[in-house]
């Protein structure tokens, strides 16, 4: 029997918990109390510079506790992954930015309607992430050799990114979409920021409420690259789960802060997919060769930042139809 090692204790559970819940809070009500209204730069900068901050804050008061509790080696080694773990699923959020385009650009969510959509899916994200990391650290204290599963799934992942980068997927030939449109009845046109409407004692869905299902189901399928990932770098839950958190805090903001500039980072998959493919990597080897936390953190940065930069030379290079 595994046991799962972890520096979380009950009160730091409940604490970050209770901390969630008052930040997103925050972020519904407070803003939310403007309705529905169109995202400006300087909001989703302002929330993006709030989340990043937090995060670091909150990587800062680990080190002081666990340097105060644990010694300096403890600290410094949980802190490392702890700041590794949330860039590197800050780096795998981009990827669901570019669904969250895709999807707005599709069904012509307007502007001022994609908030409340985003807001249900960071809430889906965190509910899930949860669940799977939960099941994930159970299923690698009890079944070491799950680790290599996971390598094996990220490698192939990172491989089929890397190819099919370009290729944008058919939304018109989505099995869940077919299948939602067939068995329910949909409007044709979006009633607000409504789910749904009744018509004649019928529940109509709306537009919206397809879009919602999609960015859901799209949840799903990244938490399944995301979760395997961070346990490349730590199993304790407590890290996994906090840098995941608040990776995910920061994804509404970053949404509104690059949504328009999505085309402008169009290698950035090709990052995503190397770092994906290096991650796995990292869990096949670790019997033979233990790839250190700092390493990985450089690797992360550095792939990322030079993607980033590409993008943005190829894109000045090439005139604006």
């Amino acid at each position: 029997m595994g046991e799962m090692q972890t520096i979380g204790t009950w009160w730091m559970w409940s604490g970050f918990g209770l901390f969630v819940v008052a930040m997103l809070s925050i972020d519904m009500f407070a803003l939310g109390r403007k309705g529905a209204h169109k995202v400006s730069a300087k909001e989703a900068l302002v929330w993006s510079f709030i989340w990043f901050s937090l995060a670091l804050a909150f990587g800062g008061a680990l080190w002081a506790w666990l340097d105060h509790t644990s010694g300096r080696a403890i600290a410094d080694a949980k802190t490392m992954e702890y700041l590794t773990g949330y860039l590197l699923e800050k780096t795998l959020a981009m990827d669901n930015i570019f669904v969250f385009v895709m999807l707005f650009s599709y069904f012509a969510v307007p502007i001022e309607y994609q908030k409340r959509v985003l807001v249900y899916g960071v809430l889906g994200a965190i509910v899930l992430r949860a669940l799977m990391i939960l099941l994930g650290a159970w299923l690698i204290a009890e079944f070491h050799w799950v680790l290599y599963v996971f390598g094996v799934f990220l490698l192939i992942t990172g491989i089929k990114m890397f190819v099919f980068a370009d290729q944008e997927p058919n939304l018109a030939k989505n099995p869940l979409l077919t299948w939602l449109k067939k068995h329910m009845c949909i409007t044709d046109t979006y009633h607000g920021d409504k789910f749904w409407v009744t018509k004649n004692g019928v529940r109509w869905f709306t537009p919206m409420f397809l879009v919602l299902i999609l960015v859901e189901f799209s949840d799903v399928i990244f938490a399944m690259d995301s979760i395997p990932a961070i346990f490349a770098i730590t199993s304790d839950p407590f890290i996994v789960f906090t840098s995941n958190i608040f990776a995910i805090l920061g994804l509404r903001a970053l949404y509104f802060l690059l949504a328009d500039m999505a085309d402008r980072f169009h290698l950035l998959k090709y990052g995503l997919a190397v770092v994906l493919m290096f991650v796995g990597t990292k869990m096949l080897i670790v019997e033979w060769f233990n790839i250190p936390v700092a390493v990985s953190l450089a690797v992360v940065i550095a792939v990322l930042g030079i993607s980033i930069l590409l993008s943005l030379k190829s894109t000045q290079q090439t005139p604006s139809h």
